[in-house]
């Protein structure tokens, strides 16, 4: 498996919006990303950190790949 490159909650962000995920609120550090697709409400939670912990990044990566092919993802979050 590839390295995941080292990103700040923002550049995860910007990523996940390019695929349909809006922000929907934020509480605290963590924001709230919501993508709605043929009737099917689609969540993932995101904290707003200058790095992400790779264990963080791995599991953010893994949650977004049930709604988005890991082929598109690679291309944003591995080296």
């Amino acid at each position: 498996m590839p390295k995941l490159k080292k990103l700040s909650g923002r550049d995860v962000i910007l990523i996940l919006n390019q695929f349909g995920f809006e922000v929907l609120n934020q509480r605290g550090s963590h924001i709230k990303l919501r993508r709605v697709k043929d009737d099917l409400k689609q969540t993932l939670l995101i904290p707003n950190h200058k790095e992400i912990d790779t264990g963080t990044l791995r599991a953010i990566v893994r949650q977004a790949g049930r709604y988005i092919s890991m082929e598109d993802l690679n291309k944003h979050f591995y080296s």
